[in-house]
């Protein structure tokens, strides 16, 4: 599969495309950073084409679309680590890459909302495999030194995705129709798809054990009927009977899987992982982390298109300095890293983070677009010292065979965090803001108050990420500082 025309042969950690030598660690990040991309993008784009989408097809369920697709990667997030170790790496992302391609094709040739709503439904199947197994991959390749170099790379999809997806989306949705904000994965991904299908290589861990069924039913079950409590309650209300009973029956089933899976030689999801100080405290950060930087660009586009009147595009184009500010830091922290450790920096990034997020209790209805868009550039800057060093040490005392498994935890937790803050923020929102005929807010006034309070919050979960950023020791992450 890699026939060279190059002087020197390949060696066992290279590859040859096109007659050139490349190191196949690089393979692997850049096939896993472009699949990561159009997932995590996915996860925005979808919710500017919402109206539109409720337009065309004359429902009033479009937030199924996003729904389905939420508890879709609730379900098979937990899995994917064993798939991976049992059936191959290489195979389960390819056949995740392959569904989430194949599925949004579909989704772009939906006729009606029901179809829609079931191509999201597979899409999400595809996009719960792909974190997991993915990163799994990039932590087998790259050693502990070179981890923080992969991290600068991997906030490309995890920081800029997000941000992009309002934008993308509003340009789409605009100027070439709703179909395309689905369309466009396709023909991207299907180059990094068929880079993975010729050069990626194959891993598997043969000690893996047998399929865990109840591990699967309890955490898949307990995981969907949470998250669909967390997404329907801001809308139904907390005391609705719908809500109570799959919240109750979702805490119930984590509760019954917690249970079983620390009791089995071979669970679905390895908890006891959680005994290793450097990779809890990193889960606990990582969650107050993604919640407040999520919660925050899930607000924020409300508040410029409820309040402010914005369009879809111009509301992406004001928090896109976000991602820019990113891109600058992350390579900064990535330099700084080896020399300073992951305690200080995440510190620093998150409680500078919470201090740009407190001073956006001060928008009025008429704040200069540019003083935002300041805002959200200086946020991103900070963030960016918070997630290089938190995705590169991580797994620094995980093993290689854990890796998979790992993955699954740290993917389910993020996935968790974004759905409870969410939940919290839309709470805040649905008591505040009430919408009229034209999509503004009845009541101005009483809706920025609202507002104010979801500001509060997410600079809230920034803080509280950055105190527990204390409880890191540089000395676990010690190998992936070590000078290469």
């Amino acid at each position: 599969m890699t026939a060279t025309t190059s002087r020197a042969a390949p060696s066992a950690d290279q590859v040859s495309i096109f007659g050139r030598l490349v190191e196949y660690k690089y393979i692997v990040a850049a096939v896993l950073v472009s699949a990561l991309f159009l997932d995590i993008l996915d996860t925005t784009i979808v919710n500017v084409a919402l109206p539109t989408l409720g337009r065309h097809f004359g429902a009033g369920s479009t937030e199924w679309v996003v729904v389905g697709y939420t508890l879709s990667l609730a379900v098979f997030i937990p899995a994917s680590g064993w798939l991976g170790d049992r059936v191959g790496t290489k195979r389960i992302f390819l056949f995740a890459f392959a569904m989430f391609l194949g599925a949004s094709a579909l989704c772009g040739a939906a006729q009606s909302i029901n179809q829609l709503i079931a191509f999201r439904v597979l899409q999400g199947v595809g996009g719960g495999m792909l974190t997991p197994v993915g990163l799994a991959m990039m932590f087998r390749v790259f050693p502990p030194a070179e981890r923080a170099r992969v991290s600068t790379l991997m906030m490309i999809p995890t920081l800029a995705a997000p941000a992009l997806g309002p934008v993308i989306g509003g340009f789409l949705v605009t100027n070439a129709g709703w179909r395309w904000i689905f369309y466009v994965n396709v023909p991207v991904g299907l180059i990094a798809f068929v880079v993975g299908l010729k050069l990626l290589r194959e891993h598997s861990e043969p000690d893996c054990g047998p399929f865990d069924v109840a591990g699967f039913v309890l955490s898949g079950a307990g995981l969907a009927s949470f998250v669909y409590a967390l997404s329907q309650g801001p809308r139904d209300g907390w005391t609705s009977p719908q809500v109570l009973l799959f919240g109750a029956a979702g805490i119930a089933m984590l509760v019954a899987m917690v249970r079983v899976e620390t009791r089995k030689a071979h669970p679905m999801l390895t908890l006891s992982l959680l005994r290793d100080r450097m990779f809890r405290n990193s889960n606990i950060v990582s969650a107050f982390s993604i919640a407040s930087f999520l919660g925050l660009l899930f607000v924020l586009p409300a508040y410029l298109q409820s309040l402010r009147g914005l369009s879809a595009q111009a509301s992406g184009l004001a928090t896109f300095p976000q991602a820019i500010g990113v891109g600058c830091s992350t390579f900064i922290a990535g330099a700084l890293y080896k020399r300073v450790g992951p305690r200080r920096l995440i510190f620093v990034g998150l409680f500078l983070s919470s201090l740009t997020i407190f001073a956006f209790y001060w928008l009025t209805l008429d704040t200069s677009l540019w003083w935002i868009r300041g805002l959200m550039l200086l946020r991103g800057f900070c963030m960016g010292f918070a997630f290089v060093p938190m995705q590169a040490s991580s797994y620094a005392t995980i093993a290689p065979t854990d890796n998979g498994r790992a993955s699954s935890i740290f993917s389910t937790q993020r996935q968790v965090a974004i759905s409870i803050a969410v939940a919290i923020l839309g709470t805040i929102l649905a008591h505040y803001v009430v919408l009229g005929a034209d999509g503004l807010a009845v009541d101005r006034s009483g809706a920025l108050d609202g507002f104010h309070i979801t500001f509060l919050v997410a600079a809230g979960l920034a803080l509280v990420g950055s105190l527990s950023a204390l409880f890191i020791r540089d000395k676990d992450a010690a190998a992936t500082m070590a000078m290469r």
